[in-house]
Protein backbone atom coordinates (compact mmCIF):
# COMPACT_ATOMS: atom_id res chain seq x y z
CA UNK A 1 0.00 0.00 0.00
CA UNK A 2 1.17 3.31 -1.20
CA UNK A 3 -0.08 6.31 1.11
CA UNK A 4 -1.66 9.17 -1.05
CA UNK A 5 0.07 11.98 -2.01
CA UNK A 6 -1.46 15.35 -0.61
CA UNK A 7 -1.28 16.86 -4.15
CA UNK A 8 -3.25 13.99 -5.71
CA UNK A 9 -6.57 15.04 -3.60
CA UNK A 10 -6.26 17.84 -1.71
CA UNK A 11 -9.03 20.60 -1.98
CA UNK A 12 -8.28 23.79 -0.13
CA UNK A 13 -11.21 26.08 1.19
CA UNK A 14 -10.43 28.70 -2.13
CA UNK A 15 -11.71 25.37 -4.12
CA UNK A 16 -14.65 24.70 -2.60
CA UNK A 17 -17.73 26.85 -4.34
CA UNK A 18 -20.48 27.35 -1.50
CA UNK A 19 -23.09 28.88 -3.51
CA UNK A 20 -23.14 24.97 -5.14
CA UNK A 21 -22.87 23.46 -1.21
CA UNK A 22 -25.91 26.10 -0.26
CA UNK A 23 -27.67 24.92 -3.34
CA UNK A 24 -26.67 21.38 -2.30
CA UNK A 25 -27.86 21.70 1.26
CA UNK A 26 -31.22 23.33 0.53
CA UNK A 27 -32.53 20.38 -2.29
CA UNK A 28 -35.84 18.76 -0.85
CA UNK A 29 -35.42 15.38 0.48
CA UNK A 30 -38.51 13.98 -1.02
CA UNK A 31 -37.06 15.25 -4.24
CA UNK A 32 -34.32 13.04 -3.90
CA UNK A 33 -36.45 10.04 -2.81
CA UNK A 34 -39.31 10.46 -5.61
CA UNK A 35 -36.52 11.68 -8.57
CA UNK A 36 -34.21 8.66 -7.24
CA UNK A 37 -33.14 6.59 -10.58
CA UNK A 38 -31.03 4.35 -11.52
CA UNK A 39 -29.62 7.22 -14.52
CA UNK A 40 -26.74 4.96 -16.34
CA UNK A 41 -26.08 7.14 -19.49
CA UNK A 42 -22.89 8.83 -19.06
CA UNK A 43 -20.83 11.17 -21.36
CA UNK A 44 -18.93 8.62 -23.68
CA UNK A 45 -21.23 6.04 -23.23
CA UNK A 46 -22.32 3.50 -25.81
CA UNK A 47 -25.13 1.05 -26.29
CA UNK A 48 -24.74 -0.74 -29.60
CA UNK A 49 -27.89 -2.22 -30.38
CA UNK A 50 -31.68 -2.58 -28.97
CA UNK A 51 -34.31 -0.18 -28.90
CA UNK A 52 -32.00 1.51 -26.58
CA UNK A 53 -29.17 1.59 -29.42
CA UNK A 54 -27.41 5.13 -29.07
CA UNK A 55 -23.46 6.20 -29.32
CA UNK A 56 -22.31 9.46 -26.85
CA UNK A 57 -21.06 12.56 -29.00
CA UNK A 58 -18.75 13.23 -26.68
CA UNK A 59 -16.01 12.48 -24.62
CA UNK A 60 -16.14 11.17 -21.04
CA UNK A 61 -16.15 13.93 -18.21
CA UNK A 62 -14.68 12.66 -14.96
CA UNK A 63 -15.99 14.03 -11.34
CA UNK A 64 -13.55 16.26 -10.26
CA UNK A 65 -12.29 15.97 -6.49
CA UNK A 66 -14.87 18.12 -4.82
CA UNK A 67 -17.93 15.74 -6.85
CA UNK A 68 -16.02 12.57 -5.23
CA UNK A 69 -15.41 13.91 -1.98
CA UNK A 70 -18.56 14.76 -1.98
CA UNK A 71 -19.95 11.59 -2.66
CA UNK A 72 -17.94 9.87 -0.20
CA UNK A 73 -19.08 11.88 2.45
CA UNK A 74 -22.66 10.73 1.45
CA UNK A 75 -21.47 7.59 1.67
CA UNK A 76 -20.03 6.88 5.18
CA UNK A 77 -18.55 10.27 6.40
CA UNK A 78 -18.71 10.94 10.21
CA UNK A 79 -21.81 13.10 11.33
CA UNK A 80 -21.10 12.81 14.99
CA UNK A 81 -21.59 10.44 18.10
CA UNK A 82 -24.07 8.49 17.91
CA UNK A 83 -26.34 7.84 20.80
CA UNK A 84 -25.68 4.76 21.80
CA UNK A 85 -28.13 1.82 22.91
CA UNK A 86 -29.76 2.66 26.07
CA UNK A 87 -30.87 0.02 28.27
CA UNK A 88 -31.84 -3.53 28.45
CA UNK A 89 -33.48 -4.80 31.76
CA UNK A 90 -31.45 -7.79 31.97
CA UNK A 91 -28.48 -6.06 33.15
CA UNK A 92 -29.51 -2.54 34.62
CA UNK A 93 -28.30 -0.65 35.64
CA UNK A 94 -25.28 -0.63 33.39
CA UNK A 95 -25.45 0.81 29.87
CA UNK A 96 -25.98 -1.56 26.70
CA UNK A 97 -22.16 -2.26 25.83
CA UNK A 98 -22.97 -3.57 22.19
CA UNK A 99 -21.39 -1.15 20.10
CA UNK A 100 -18.01 -1.26 18.49
CA UNK A 101 -17.66 2.37 17.45
CA UNK A 102 -18.61 5.78 19.13
CA UNK A 103 -19.05 7.76 16.14
CA UNK A 104 -21.96 7.92 14.26
CA UNK A 105 -22.01 7.85 10.21
CA UNK A 106 -24.12 9.07 6.86
CA UNK A 107 -25.50 5.02 7.36
CA UNK A 108 -26.87 2.96 9.92
CA UNK A 109 -25.08 -0.23 11.76
CA UNK A 110 -26.68 -3.10 14.00
CA UNK A 111 -26.03 -1.75 17.15
CA UNK A 112 -23.30 0.41 16.44
CA UNK A 113 -20.74 -2.08 15.59
CA UNK A 114 -19.57 0.03 12.27
CA UNK A 115 -17.79 -3.08 10.57
CA UNK A 116 -17.05 -1.44 6.93
CA UNK A 117 -15.22 0.48 5.70
CA UNK A 118 -15.43 1.88 2.14
CA UNK A 119 -12.86 1.59 -1.20
CA UNK A 120 -13.39 3.42 -4.35
CA UNK A 121 -11.07 3.70 -7.44
CA UNK A 122 -11.85 5.71 -10.71
CA UNK A 123 -9.17 6.66 -13.39
CA UNK A 124 -6.76 8.41 -11.45
CA UNK A 125 -6.26 4.81 -9.18
CA UNK A 126 -7.82 3.32 -6.47
CA UNK A 127 -8.35 4.15 -2.48
CA UNK A 128 -9.56 3.04 0.99
CA UNK A 129 -11.59 5.90 2.88
CA UNK A 130 -11.49 5.32 6.42
CA UNK A 131 -14.06 6.45 8.88
CA UNK A 132 -14.90 3.52 10.63
CA UNK A 133 -13.01 4.64 13.82
CA UNK A 134 -13.06 8.05 12.71
CA UNK A 135 -13.65 10.52 15.68
CA UNK A 136 -15.96 13.17 14.82
CA UNK A 137 -13.84 16.41 14.10
CA UNK A 138 -16.82 18.71 12.95
CA UNK A 139 -18.86 20.06 15.44
CA UNK A 140 -22.91 21.89 14.99
CA UNK A 141 -22.83 25.27 15.24
CA UNK A 142 -25.02 26.95 17.49
CA UNK A 143 -28.25 26.82 15.12
CA UNK A 144 -27.70 23.07 14.91
CA UNK A 145 -26.16 22.97 11.38
CA UNK A 146 -22.95 20.85 10.27
CA UNK A 147 -21.02 22.57 7.72
CA UNK A 148 -20.46 20.76 4.59
CA UNK A 149 -17.50 22.46 3.91
CA UNK A 150 -15.59 21.92 6.91
CA UNK A 151 -17.11 18.07 6.83
CA UNK A 152 -15.36 17.65 3.43
CA UNK A 153 -11.99 19.22 4.43
CA UNK A 154 -11.87 17.65 7.57
CA UNK A 155 -12.32 14.01 5.54
CA UNK A 156 -10.10 14.04 2.80
CA UNK A 157 -7.47 13.18 5.10
CA UNK A 158 -8.66 9.82 5.59
CA UNK A 159 -8.09 8.48 2.50
CA UNK A 160 -5.07 6.60 1.02
CA UNK A 161 -3.96 5.20 -2.15
CA UNK A 162 -3.64 1.74 -2.51
CA UNK A 163 -2.87 1.68 -6.38
CA UNK A 164 -2.23 4.37 -9.57
CA UNK A 165 -4.59 2.45 -11.36
CA UNK A 166 -8.07 1.48 -11.93
CA UNK A 167 -9.77 -1.63 -10.84
CA UNK A 168 -9.62 -4.03 -12.97
CA UNK A 169 -12.71 -5.85 -13.36
CA UNK A 170 -13.23 -7.91 -16.94
CA UNK A 171 -16.05 -6.39 -18.72
CA UNK A 172 -17.87 -9.88 -19.06
CA UNK A 173 -18.90 -13.07 -16.76
CA UNK A 174 -18.19 -14.35 -14.50
CA UNK A 175 -16.55 -11.17 -13.22
CA UNK A 176 -19.33 -8.55 -14.11
CA UNK A 177 -22.86 -9.68 -15.34
CA UNK A 178 -23.77 -9.39 -18.75
CA UNK A 179 -26.02 -6.34 -18.24
CA UNK A 180 -23.52 -4.44 -16.74
CA UNK A 181 -20.51 -4.79 -18.95
CA UNK A 182 -21.62 -2.10 -21.07
CA UNK A 183 -21.49 0.64 -18.62
CA UNK A 184 -19.51 -0.29 -14.94
CA UNK A 185 -16.82 0.92 -14.14
CA UNK A 186 -15.78 2.41 -17.07
CA UNK A 187 -13.35 5.44 -18.19
CA UNK A 188 -14.98 8.80 -16.67
CA UNK A 189 -16.57 6.68 -14.17
CA UNK A 190 -16.57 6.74 -10.26
CA UNK A 191 -16.88 3.84 -8.29
CA UNK A 192 -17.57 3.09 -4.78
CA UNK A 193 -18.22 0.29 -2.69
CA UNK A 194 -18.27 -0.67 1.02
CA UNK A 195 -16.47 -3.41 2.43
CA UNK A 196 -17.74 -5.16 5.49
CA UNK A 197 -15.43 -6.94 8.42
CA UNK A 198 -18.11 -10.00 8.62
CA UNK A 199 -15.64 -12.03 11.30
CA UNK A 200 -15.77 -8.98 13.67
CA UNK A 201 -18.93 -8.41 12.68
CA UNK A 202 -19.91 -12.26 13.85
CA UNK A 203 -18.04 -11.73 17.37
CA UNK A 204 -19.95 -8.73 17.94
CA UNK A 205 -23.22 -10.31 17.67
CA UNK A 206 -21.98 -13.79 19.88
CA UNK A 207 -21.08 -11.15 22.37
CA UNK A 208 -24.37 -9.65 22.21
CA UNK A 209 -26.11 -13.01 22.38
CA UNK A 210 -23.89 -13.65 25.73
CA UNK A 211 -24.71 -10.64 27.18
CA UNK A 212 -28.65 -11.87 26.60
CA UNK A 213 -27.99 -15.25 28.43
CA UNK A 214 -27.54 -17.25 24.88
CA UNK A 215 -25.02 -19.38 23.29
CA UNK A 216 -25.20 -21.76 20.23
CA UNK A 217 -25.15 -25.00 18.84
CA UNK A 218 -24.16 -26.84 15.99
CA UNK A 219 -26.60 -27.20 14.09
CA UNK A 220 -25.07 -28.96 10.32
CA UNK A 221 -23.25 -31.53 12.35
CA UNK A 222 -26.47 -32.10 14.97
CA UNK A 223 -23.97 -31.15 18.15
CA UNK A 224 -23.41 -29.17 21.17
CA UNK A 225 -19.95 -27.40 21.77
CA UNK A 226 -18.35 -28.83 24.29
CA UNK A 227 -17.34 -26.94 27.53
CA UNK A 228 -19.86 -24.41 27.79
CA UNK A 229 -21.68 -26.23 30.59
CA UNK A 230 -19.76 -24.89 32.94
CA UNK A 231 -20.89 -21.40 31.65
CA UNK A 232 -24.22 -22.37 32.42
CA UNK A 233 -24.80 -19.67 35.77
CA UNK A 234 -24.23 -17.18 32.56
CA UNK A 235 -25.93 -18.48 29.61
CA UNK A 236 -28.63 -20.55 29.01
CA UNK A 237 -27.07 -23.67 28.08
CA UNK A 238 -30.20 -26.31 27.49
CA UNK A 239 -31.94 -23.47 25.02
CA UNK A 240 -28.97 -22.54 22.36
CA UNK A 241 -29.39 -20.90 19.31
CA UNK A 242 -28.30 -22.55 16.00
CA UNK A 243 -25.04 -21.78 14.66
CA UNK A 244 -26.49 -21.11 10.64
CA UNK A 245 -28.84 -18.90 12.14
CA UNK A 246 -26.12 -16.77 14.01
CA UNK A 247 -23.98 -16.54 10.56
CA UNK A 248 -27.09 -15.64 8.62
CA UNK A 249 -27.99 -12.95 11.30
CA UNK A 250 -24.56 -11.60 10.73
CA UNK A 251 -24.88 -11.39 6.85
CA UNK A 252 -28.03 -10.08 6.56
CA UNK A 253 -27.12 -7.09 9.10
CA UNK A 254 -23.69 -6.57 7.86
CA UNK A 255 -25.56 -6.47 4.27
CA UNK A 256 -27.76 -3.49 5.55
CA UNK A 257 -25.10 -1.51 6.52
CA UNK A 258 -23.34 -2.01 3.11
CA UNK A 259 -26.76 -1.02 1.41
CA UNK A 260 -28.05 1.97 3.31
CA UNK A 261 -24.41 3.10 2.96
CA UNK A 262 -24.27 3.15 -1.08
CA UNK A 263 -28.21 4.47 -0.85
CA UNK A 264 -26.84 7.79 1.01
CA UNK A 265 -24.25 8.39 -1.90
CA UNK A 266 -27.48 7.16 -4.64
CA UNK A 267 -29.53 9.96 -2.51
CA UNK A 268 -26.77 13.02 -2.89
CA UNK A 269 -26.33 11.93 -6.44
CA UNK A 270 -29.79 13.59 -7.12
CA UNK A 271 -29.06 16.59 -5.05
CA UNK A 272 -25.76 17.11 -6.84
CA UNK A 273 -26.76 16.44 -10.01
CA UNK A 274 -24.74 13.33 -10.72
CA UNK A 275 -25.90 10.30 -12.83
CA UNK A 276 -25.28 6.86 -11.68
CA UNK A 277 -26.83 3.91 -9.95
CA UNK A 278 -26.35 1.42 -6.82
CA UNK A 279 -26.18 -2.20 -7.70
CA UNK A 280 -24.74 -6.07 -6.77
CA UNK A 281 -23.23 -7.14 -10.48
CA UNK A 282 -20.13 -7.24 -9.95
CA UNK A 283 -18.49 -10.54 -8.27
CA UNK A 284 -17.16 -9.40 -5.19
CA UNK A 285 -14.19 -12.63 -5.04
CA UNK A 286 -13.24 -10.46 -8.28
CA UNK A 287 -12.81 -6.96 -6.18
CA UNK A 288 -11.65 -8.28 -3.47
CA UNK A 289 -8.99 -10.64 -4.95
CA UNK A 290 -10.05 -14.39 -5.07
CA UNK A 291 -10.77 -14.58 -8.34
CA UNK A 292 -8.07 -17.20 -9.00
CA UNK A 293 -7.18 -15.65 -11.99
CA UNK A 294 -3.38 -13.67 -11.77
CA UNK A 295 -4.21 -11.19 -14.02
CA UNK A 296 -7.32 -10.07 -12.46
CA UNK A 297 -5.94 -9.46 -8.50
CA UNK A 298 -8.48 -6.95 -6.98
CA UNK A 299 -7.67 -5.58 -4.32
CA UNK A 300 -5.31 -8.05 -3.48
CA UNK A 301 -7.09 -9.58 0.30
CA UNK A 302 -5.45 -12.71 1.43
CA UNK A 303 -7.86 -15.84 0.79
CA UNK A 304 -8.12 -19.38 1.23
CA UNK A 305 -9.23 -22.27 0.16
CA UNK A 306 -10.94 -25.72 1.56
CA UNK A 307 -12.68 -28.94 0.35
CA UNK A 308 -15.28 -27.85 2.97
CA UNK A 309 -16.51 -24.75 1.36
CA UNK A 310 -17.97 -24.25 -2.28
CA UNK A 311 -15.43 -20.91 -2.55
CA UNK A 312 -12.65 -18.94 -1.75
CA UNK A 313 -13.03 -17.14 1.81
CA UNK A 314 -11.28 -13.55 1.60
CA UNK A 315 -10.09 -13.17 5.17
CA UNK A 316 -8.21 -9.07 3.91
CA UNK A 317 -5.18 -7.59 3.25
CA UNK A 318 -2.43 -6.43 5.98
CA UNK A 319 -1.77 -2.62 6.64
CA UNK A 320 -5.67 -1.96 4.58
CA UNK A 321 -7.90 -3.98 5.99
CA UNK A 322 -8.10 -7.12 7.86
CA UNK A 323 -10.81 -9.09 9.31
CA UNK A 324 -11.07 -10.37 12.86
CA UNK A 325 -9.85 -13.88 12.25
CA UNK A 326 -6.74 -16.47 12.04
CA UNK A 327 -4.28 -15.86 9.97
CA UNK A 328 -4.34 -12.15 10.83
CA UNK A 329 -4.92 -13.16 14.60
CA UNK A 330 -3.18 -16.17 16.16
CA UNK A 331 -6.13 -17.54 17.45
CA UNK A 332 -10.00 -16.37 17.86
CA UNK A 333 -9.04 -15.50 21.64
CA UNK A 334 -6.51 -13.27 20.31
CA UNK A 335 -9.57 -11.77 18.15
CA UNK A 336 -11.60 -11.56 20.99
CA UNK A 337 -8.95 -9.31 22.98
CA UNK A 338 -8.31 -7.20 19.83
CA UNK A 339 -12.44 -6.49 19.61
CA UNK A 340 -12.80 -6.07 23.67
CA UNK A 341 -9.82 -3.39 23.31
CA UNK A 342 -11.66 -1.58 20.36
CA UNK A 343 -14.81 -1.57 22.55
CA UNK A 344 -13.13 -0.55 25.69
CA UNK A 345 -9.94 1.22 25.01
CA UNK A 346 -8.58 4.46 24.35
CA UNK A 347 -11.27 6.12 22.08
CA UNK A 348 -13.56 3.14 22.06
CA UNK A 349 -17.12 3.57 22.98
CA UNK A 350 -17.02 2.82 26.54
CA UNK A 351 -13.89 4.21 27.45
CA UNK A 352 -14.27 7.52 30.19
CA UNK A 353 -12.09 9.85 28.07
CA UNK A 354 -13.71 9.24 24.77
CA UNK A 355 -16.59 12.06 24.18
CA UNK A 356 -20.12 11.95 23.29
CA UNK A 357 -23.33 13.66 22.73
CA UNK A 358 -24.40 13.23 26.91
CA UNK A 359 -24.30 15.94 29.04
CA UNK A 360 -21.08 13.74 30.96
CA UNK A 361 -20.06 11.66 28.41
CA UNK A 362 -17.57 9.75 30.85
CA UNK A 363 -20.38 8.97 33.77
CA UNK A 364 -22.56 7.62 30.89
CA UNK A 365 -19.79 5.51 28.85
CA UNK A 366 -18.06 4.01 31.88
CA UNK A 367 -21.49 2.81 33.09
CA UNK A 368 -21.28 -0.23 30.75
CA UNK A 369 -20.26 -3.34 32.00
CA UNK A 370 -16.81 -4.04 30.95
CA UNK A 371 -16.37 -7.94 29.42
CA UNK A 372 -14.63 -9.97 32.12
CA UNK A 373 -12.56 -12.96 31.95
CA UNK A 374 -15.12 -15.43 31.93
CA UNK A 375 -17.01 -13.81 29.68
CA UNK A 376 -14.53 -13.91 26.97
CA UNK A 377 -13.75 -17.08 27.56
CA UNK A 378 -17.38 -17.84 26.33
CA UNK A 379 -17.06 -15.60 23.33
CA UNK A 380 -13.71 -17.35 22.46
CA UNK A 381 -14.33 -20.86 23.27
CA UNK A 382 -17.53 -20.46 20.42
CA UNK A 383 -15.61 -18.77 17.77
CA UNK A 384 -12.78 -20.94 17.87
CA UNK A 385 -14.96 -24.09 17.93
CA UNK A 386 -16.51 -22.32 14.89
CA UNK A 387 -12.85 -21.81 13.42
CA UNK A 388 -11.13 -25.73 14.24
CA UNK A 389 -14.65 -27.37 12.97
CA UNK A 390 -15.10 -24.98 9.35
CA UNK A 391 -11.94 -24.23 8.91
CA UNK A 392 -12.45 -20.23 9.18
CA UNK A 393 -14.96 -18.27 10.64
CA UNK A 394 -17.67 -17.46 9.95
CA UNK A 395 -18.73 -20.90 9.62
CA UNK A 396 -20.83 -20.91 6.94
CA UNK A 397 -20.30 -17.21 5.69
CA UNK A 398 -17.35 -15.34 4.20
CA UNK A 399 -14.74 -13.63 6.69
CA UNK A 400 -15.18 -10.63 4.86
CA UNK A 401 -18.01 -9.72 2.79
CA UNK A 402 -18.99 -7.00 -0.22
CA UNK A 403 -22.11 -6.72 -1.52
CA UNK A 404 -23.52 -3.41 -3.34
CA UNK A 405 -21.41 -0.65 -5.40
CA UNK A 406 -22.45 2.82 -6.43
CA UNK A 407 -21.03 3.92 -9.52
CA UNK A 408 -21.49 8.48 -9.95
CA UNK A 409 -20.94 9.35 -13.68
CA UNK A 410 -21.84 12.62 -15.40
CA UNK A 411 -25.17 12.11 -17.80
CA UNK A 412 -25.39 12.22 -21.31
CA UNK A 413 -28.99 14.20 -21.64
CA UNK A 414 -28.68 13.92 -25.27
CA UNK A 415 -29.82 10.49 -24.48
CA UNK A 416 -32.74 10.97 -22.51
CA UNK A 417 -34.01 13.70 -24.61
CA UNK A 418 -33.79 11.55 -27.67
CA UNK A 419 -35.05 8.60 -26.28
CA UNK A 420 -37.36 8.41 -23.00
CA UNK A 421 -40.31 11.48 -22.19
CA UNK A 422 -40.28 14.25 -20.23
CA UNK A 423 -38.93 14.53 -16.81
CA UNK A 424 -36.54 11.64 -17.11
CA UNK A 425 -33.98 13.61 -14.86
CA UNK A 426 -34.05 15.65 -12.66
CA UNK A 427 -32.73 19.88 -12.74
CA UNK A 428 -30.17 19.32 -10.70
CA UNK A 429 -29.20 17.10 -13.71
CA UNK A 430 -29.77 19.31 -16.70
CA UNK A 431 -27.65 22.48 -14.92
CA UNK A 432 -24.61 20.16 -13.35
CA UNK A 433 -22.54 20.41 -16.33
CA UNK A 434 -22.44 24.07 -16.52
CA UNK A 435 -23.02 25.35 -12.38
CA UNK A 436 -20.48 22.53 -11.64
CA UNK A 437 -18.02 22.58 -14.60
CA UNK A 438 -18.71 25.52 -16.74
CA UNK A 439 -19.07 22.96 -19.53
CA UNK A 440 -22.59 23.66 -21.81
CA UNK A 441 -22.96 21.15 -24.37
Amino acid sequence: MTKMKQSEFDLSEADINEDLLRELSEFPLLEALFGRRSRRFFLGAEIPDGPLAYKSKHEPVPLNNLEKLLILLGVSGVTGWHHSVTRHERYKPYLSNYSGSASGRTHPSAAGFHTSEVFFTDDTGTYIFRTRDFAPEVGRSESGKLSTKELLLSHQKRIEKLSDNRLHIPNYEPYMEGHNSWVANKPGTFLVFPVGDLAQHTLLNLCFYVQNGLVIYDDINQRKIPGLEKYRHIVDVDNPVPLSFLDQYSLAELSAELATATYSGMLLQQAIGLGGWMFDGIDRLTVLGASGDPDVPGLGFRYDTDERWAIPNPTGLEGVFTSFTPPHYPTMRDAVEALVERKFGKDGPFHPETKGIWKNPSIVRSSAQVHDEEFKEIIALQAQYMFDTFGKFPATVPSVYSLMYLQSHHLDLEYYDKLFDPHSYLSTHAEHLKKWHGIKL
